[in-house]
């Protein structure tokens, strides 16, 4: 082994020692300078030596070690410049701006003072001759209180550039959340953003439970999972060491480092709670607490905003159901009508490339797309046969009257009924009503709509007509490809007909 370390000058220190690197081909060298220092003490740390014999050796420990506080260099060794060259190479190749460089000589004329300093960033230049023991404790602690001081700086640099970029990414994070419309998108958004925070990869669960229930032992089905990642995901119990994190975190009503894991707390004021579980962070520092204090107080906004505009939708989706209702009620047609073709239609959407959240858009404003028969009169809803001319003129109105009652929301679930009312009787080859729109120029919500409200028509007893047989239907929509229907649309529903038979047999007609 060419070089080793000697940490006896430290071994009864708590703190680690200061690295010292001796350069010098004169093993003497190497043992008095060891022996003059043996009891030094900067900031209660010893010295730890490292030794090389010539420039080649020094090259290969510089290479292993970032940390050496301080180089004691020769300069004459297996060629008169070695020790110059080592101090090139660890200013220039390794970029080693730190370690403190005393260029320690025997021939002073074969590296003139000014000189090196300048050239070889150098910090320091001794004779041998004169580094007797005071001149060499002198010598060693300035230049160690220098690299010290140095150390401080760039941590405080450090620091403050981690520190920004913490808070972008914060930032940046809190704003991706703020973005999500579901709490699906939220809970699977919210694992990626705190694991990339953390920067961990590991087993996740984000779940949710009552606030009170941190009152007294949780139990299983009182956390309600909304995602989970690694070997979490796709579990219907949560393991026990999970169970009792989320319990230390609902006790103290905080977020918790426990046993290798995070349990992040972020309450709601509407009294439930989301509870995050990430496996593998070890440790977190002042800095990555602050930065999780904050994101945990953006987490709890957008979660609250998120809840609202939830509680909104829910309100306006059953207030469009009733509605619904009672155009089904009044026209007499099939019961559960608006239920199946709203089910229809979340299954086609979601066939069709819409997302979880437009799906669900569309299963929630489809009952509403009979709304203008409301302001249909009796005589004509509810005639039991053909109706002339004029009374379907008036029958069509109902498109046009349910758009105007559902215009100038702003709200998306109010806009996409207003869309599907007026659009749902709209053909694909441009002949249907009431603006003969054609093609993609009818909005998807519309045209998928509108394959869901006549097949279920057609396989369900109206007022003016009995069921068709299934074979009877099905040609029906084979035949309106291209016509009255989208016909890539018609072979997804058709592709996937046993599912919309299943949604048929689970809402039967009541009679």
């Amino acid at each position: 082994m060419l070089f080793k370390q000697d940490d006896t000058a430290a071994v009864e220190d708590s703190l680690p020692p200061w690295k010292v690197l001796i350069v010098d081909d004169e093993p003497d060298i190497h043992s008095v300078t060891k022996m003059a220092l043996r009891k030094f003490r900067l900031n209660e740390r010893g010295l730890s030596f490292l030794h090389a014999y010539s420039g080649e050796e020094a090259r290969q420990i510089m290479a292993q070690h970032s940390d050496i506080a301080v180089i004691f260099l020769d300069v004459v060794m297996e060629s008169d410049d070695a020790g110059l060259q080592v101090a090139r190479y660890i200013r220039e190749e390794l970029d080693n701006q730190f370690s403190r460089i005393v260029l320690r000589t025997g021939q002073p004329g074969q590296a003139p003072e000014s000189r090196v300093i300048v050239e070889y960033d150098i910090n320091d230049y001794k004779e041998k001759t004169e580094l007797d023991n005071n001149k060499l404790f002198t010598t060693t602690y300035a230049a160690l209180r220098a690299y010290r001081d140095i150390e401080l700086v760039d941590e405080a640099r450090r620091y403050q550039e981690r520190s920004r970029k913490g808070l972008e990414h914060v930032l940046h994070a809190s704003a991706s959340l703020f973005e999500q419309r579901s709490l699906k998108e939220f809970a699977s958004g919210l694992l990626l953003q705190i694991a990339s925070l953390l920067h961990v990869s590991e087993d996740s669960v984000l779940l949710q439970c009552d606030g009170l229930s941190g009152l007294k032992n949780l139990a299983d089905n009182e956390l309600h999972i909304l995602a989970a990642s690694g070997s979490l995901q796709g579990i219907s119990e949560m393991p026990e060491d999970v169970v009792e994190g989320i319990q230390a975190a609902m006790n103290s009503q905080r977020s918790q480092l426990i046993n290798d894991s995070f349990i992040g707390y972020f309450p709601s004021k509407q009294d439930k709670v989301t509870l995050l579980y990430i496996k593998g962070v070890k440790n977190i520092d002042e800095l990555d607490q602050q930065l999780m204090d904050i994101f945990s107080t953006n987490v709890s906004i957008a979660f609250e905003n998120l809840l609202l505009d939830k509680e909104i939708e829910d309100t306006q989706a059953e207030l469009i159901h009733r509605l619904g209702d009672v155009v089904e009620n009044r026209s007499k047609e099939a019961a559960n009508h608006v239920v199946r073709m709203a089910e229809f239609s979340y299954v086609l959407g979601k066939k069709a490339g819409l997302s979880d959240g437009d799906a669900e858009l569309l299963r929630k404003a489809s009952p509403m797309h009979d709304l203008g028969k409301i302001g249909i009169p009796d005589s004509v809803l509810l005639k039991p046969g053909k109706l002339d001319a004029d009374e379907w003129q008036v029958m069509q109105s109902h498109a046009r009257l349910g758009a105007e009652m559902l215009a100038g929301s702003e709200r998306p679930l109010l806009h996409a009924a207003a869309i599907i009312a007026e659009q749902h009787h709209e053909r694909f080859d441009g002949s249907g009503y009431p603006k003969g729109l054609s093609g993609s120029d009818i909005h998807l919500y519309a045209r998928i709509v509108a394959i869901a409200d006549v097949f279920d028509a057609l396989i369900h007893k109206r007022c003016y007509k009995e069921p068709w047989p299934m074979e009877k239907v099905l040609q029906l929509l084979e035949d309106e490809k291209g016509k009255h229907f989208d016909p890539e649309l018609v072979e997804l529903f058709l592709a996937n007909l046993d599912e919309m038979l299943e949604i048929s047999k689970r809402y039967p007609d009541l009679h």
